[in-house]
């Protein structure tokens, strides 16, 4: 099933497109792959946030460009495989069934699959500005999130599967 179909299920039903991915059997390049598609979006989605602020406080948009780009692309992936580990390590202790491989793609297609409410958050950052808006939009998009990754998490270790 293409990504985009994927992403739309999922608004539908997280624990059961994370499910069907994980019965595909352990995949770490699918994983890495998955990760690294949200970490690039998550940075495209700070675009208009920045291009704000290089203009209103007369920054260089390369140098904020720069720093943002090894944040989201080179260190935020690291974090991410820490989170999941901790992850399932929590699930463990809770009488979960699975391998760790269950934790990273969870979080992982949920930061994915949340993508277009983050890049929502990127343009209402960029064309409002911070305010009441854009705290609601982050708070829909991190609720969205966490349903995602909690059905994602209950879907993958309470049965055990892949």
């Amino acid at each position: 099933m293409p990504v985009t179909s994927d992403i739309v299920a999922t608004y539908r039903g997280p624990g059961r497109v994370v499910r069907r991915l994980a019965q595909a059997g352990q995949r770490e390049d699918r994983a890495l792959a998955i990760l690294m598609g949200a970490c690039a979006i998550l940075f495209i989605a700070r675009w208009p946030a920045l291009a704000r602020e290089a203009h209103l406080e007369d920054v260089e948009l390369n140098m904020l460009l720069g720093g943002t780009l090894l944040a989201t692309v080179f260190l935020a992936p690291l974090m991410f495989y820490a989170l999941a580990l901790v992850a399932h390590g929590v699930a463990r202790a809770l009488g979960g069934q699975g391998p760790s491989y269950n934790a990273r793609l969870s979080l992982f297609w949920s930061l994915l699959a949340s993508a277009p409410l983050v890049l929502l958050n990127g343009l209402v950052a960029g064309y409002i500005g911070s305010g009441i808006e854009l705290s609601i939009v982050g708070l829909i998009w991190f609720c969205v999130f966490m349903w995602f990754w909690l059905a994602s998490m209950l879907a993958v270790y309470r049965r055990g599967d892949a």
